[in-house]
């Protein structure tokens, strides 16, 4: 975590405060909740992608007709 100093209006901070008691939760942990919620439902944020990328590759065209690719991939007689 990183530490950051902010200016807020005072009716705003009044606000965070009354919640922060009302919750019976410390006033940064508050901020940090409404930070990541406007994070989350923010659209223009670009995130990192979950999971796994997978890379794709070209190989360029076909070189046997569809009907034949069970029998080529099995070592099987094509048809």
């Amino acid at each position: 975590m990183q530490k950051i100093q902010v200016l807020l209006p005072e009716p705003v901070l009044k606000d965070l405060r009354e919640i922060a008691a009302a919750e019976d939760r410390p006033l940064s942990e508050v901020v940090r909740r409404a930070a990541e919620q406007m994070v989350r439902t923010y659209p223009a944020v670009r995130r990192k992608a979950v999971g796994v990328a997978v890379r794709t590759f070209d190989g360029g065209a076909m070189l046997a007709r569809g009907a034949d690719l069970r029998a080529l991939a099995y070592g099987e007689d094509a048809p």
